[in-house]
């Protein structure tokens, strides 16, 4: 996958002395002197506008108010500002006042330099006919209640989460360097169903776990059109029925699970809180963290009330308090949470659309997206279902749970035992040993996560592949092995007049018994291999 530029953009508190004025600054932009910072000054009007979103869309809970102004001093909005007079229907209401929100809050976050940053930005990755990736940081406690998924640069123009020309996620700087991440073929998912929430109904644990794991299982494409819509990825998943810490430390060690997916009741507290088990207790989130970090799980999904909510100690929101920024804060690479309730039938859609994506090997943030879309259709604009999931990733991650594959290798048949067996054969050592070829494709490169590591200095981190395409579907034997490269020093095969071919940017059809080198002539001497039937 071609890595999309990134703009990240943070938000931070000037001081106790102003409360009301912030700094709104770039850190990282995909073009020299991005850099800009501005002073933004937060207004009673934005104050009035989020507490008519949280009256009108969270009636139950205790409203969140910046210490900016007290809520006692905000005057009541005026609907008249939000919706005609002439339109008094509730849904055109609510549409509006989502919309209002949404423009104001883009208004305050992109004025004048960091618009303009943004873009520029934009206008680079449309150039280069890639996605834009925007990661939002609020390092103020405060502000993270705000559903700044919905901001939007004009009425008319998509909210930045659903931007089918942005990938949206929230970010934090505060976290160690990224180690390089295991790529895998599929998906393997651990499903944990906890204690109930308080108050809801009491459902059948077993028959909860089987649906969701249903949902999770269900990769055909449905609602969108996915470029490897022909060739999704398989999806493993197993259940764990309010386990003990025990029993989730052994299952989650047992297996190389990348995505760990948990539904249940959760209790608020500083270091992200408590992840309730049973009913005899569970993991706070920096024990969970470490766990999930030591298996290197690479997405962390919740379906609760509070995983991406900061906790609030004396009517003050604690930082970096929510589970969401704890498990960021350790080194989980992505963690989806809920911003704030949401019904199971509104999280068992986002989650099907959301592991369908995947499956078609999108990127998590890509996945999101398309998943809120879904989100959107099904429940409509002037409901908040589609606001509600919250995106972290790590500001070094590159949003790949699995091995993306090009539109060209979906040929590759799906029963990988019919496919000609190949491998490679290093002969440059004296016990020659073989690399297979495992299901028509070999990733060859220096960096860890490829399928044959070399490390020589002009080879490439991720330099080429080695991928099996077949013209037919139902005779797949007669297909051809290519050697494709997308390295900077070029690979070299040896033809048959013994002289060195390179192979720069392009794909060589490759026989049995080739021999091959990376990067350079003077590098490790490889040999091709296909195991013909006798």
């Amino acid at each position: 996958m071609d890595e999309h530029p990134s703009l990240n953009i943070a938000v931070a508190r000037l001081g106790t002395d102003t409360p009301d004025n912030y700094a709104v600054w770039v850190l990282k932009a995909p073009y020299p002197g991005g850099s800009v910072i501005e002073n933004c000054h937060w207004t009673i009007e934005l104050s009035q506008v989020w507490l008519g979103w949280q009256a009108l869309f969270s009636p139950g809970s205790r409203p969140y108010c910046l210490p900016c102004h007290q809520e006692s001093s905000i005057p009541e909005l005026d609907l008249a500002a939000v919706a005609p007079v002439d339109a008094p229907q509730p849904q055109i209401y609510s549409a509006n006042l989502m919309q209002h929100l949404g423009l104001s809050l883009w208004k305050w976050l992109l004025c004048r330099q960091t618009g303009n940053a943004f873009a520029q930005s934009q206008g680079m990755a449309i150039g280069q006919g890639k996605l834009l990736r925007l990661r939002l940081e609020v390092r103020d406690p405060d502000l993270i209640p705000l559903p700044w998924e919905i901001i939007q640069p004009q009425p008319g123009k998509p909210a930045i989460s659903i931007d089918r020309q942005v990938l949206f996620s929230r970010t934090n700087s505060d976290v160690d360097s990224l180690p390089p991440q295991r790529l895998d073929r599929a998906i393997k998912i651990l499903l944990v169903l906890g204690k109930n929430i308080p108050g809801s109904p009491q459902l059948d644990l077993q028959q909860e776990a089987a649906t969701i794991a249903q949902a999770l299982q269900n990769t055909m494409p449905s609602g969108f059109n996915p470029p490897n819509r022909l060739n999704p990825a398989g999806c493993q998943v197993d259940t764990l029925v309010q386990p003990t810490p025990a029993e989730l430390i052994a299952a989650v060690e047992s297996q190389q699970y990348n995505l760990f997916f948990y539904a249940g009741h959760g209790m608020p507290a500083a270091e992200g809180g408590l992840v309730m088990l049973n009913n005899l207790g569970g993991m706070n989130g920096t024990e969970l963290a470490q766990l999930l970090v030591r298996c290197r799980v690479k997405l962390a999904v919740f379906n609760s009330c509070w995983g991406a909510q900061p906790y609030q100690h004396q009517q003050r929101a604690v930082p970096r308090s929510s589970l969401a920024e704890v498990l960021l804060h350790y080194g989980v690479p992505a963690v989806l949470a809920m911003r704030d309730t949401i019904a199971d039938r509104e999280a068992l859609s986002f989650i099907q659309t959301f592991t369908q994506a995947l499956a078609q090997r999108l990127s998590i943030d890509e996945a999101a997206a398309i998943a809120r879309q879904q989100l959107l259709i099904l429940y409509k604009f002037n409901q908040p279902a589609w606001t509600l999931p919250i995106l972290y990733m790590h500001p070094e991650f590159n949003g790949e749970l699995i091995r993306p594959l090009e539109a060209a290798i979906t040929e590759i048949p799906s029963v990988p035992q019919l496919i000609p067996a190949a491998f490679m054969r290093s002969l440059s050592f004296h016990t020659h040993p073989d690399f297979p070829i495992g299901h028509g494709l070999m990733r060859v490169g220096r960096s860890s996560d490829n399928d044959l590591i070399i490390h020589e200095p002009w080879v490439s981190q991720r330099h080429a592949e080695i991928i099996y395409r077949s013209t037919s579907m139902t005779d797949v034997m007669n297909g051809i092995y290519y050697l494709r490269d997308s390295s900077r020093f070029g690979s070299y095969v040896l033809d048959r007049d013994n002289k060195w071919h390179k192979i720069h940017g392009g794909e060589f059809p490759l026989q049995s018994g080739m021999q091959l080198k990376f990067g350079s002539e003077e590098g490790q001497l490889l040999e091709f291999r296909v195991d013909l039937p006798i």
